[in-house]
């Protein structure tokens, strides 16, 4: 059996590593652990990324939508 998990640090907990044991009860493991690059995740299903090279077709081709951040920015 093979999972893969897109954690946040924070959800690293105790909690979780007593799930994963469940999971795989008896078995010999091996841990990778790396940093997710977001673009790889972006991308990371056919859905997302059929998506993504339309935004970047509609930018190339000058379809923006401004945001006026200004309204977000007061303190």
């Amino acid at each position: 059996m093979e999972a893969t998990f897109n954690i946040s640090n924070k959800e690293l907990t105790e909690d979780f590593l007593i799930k994963i044991k469940k999971l795989f009860v008896g078995e010999h493991l091996e841990i990778t652990i790396k940093e997710q690059d977001e673009t790889d995740y972006l991308l990371s299903t056919k859905a997302n990324n059929e998506h993504l090279l339309e935004s970047l077709k509609e930018a190339e081709n000058g379809h923006f939508i401004e945001v006026d951040l200004s309204k977000y920015n007061k303190k």
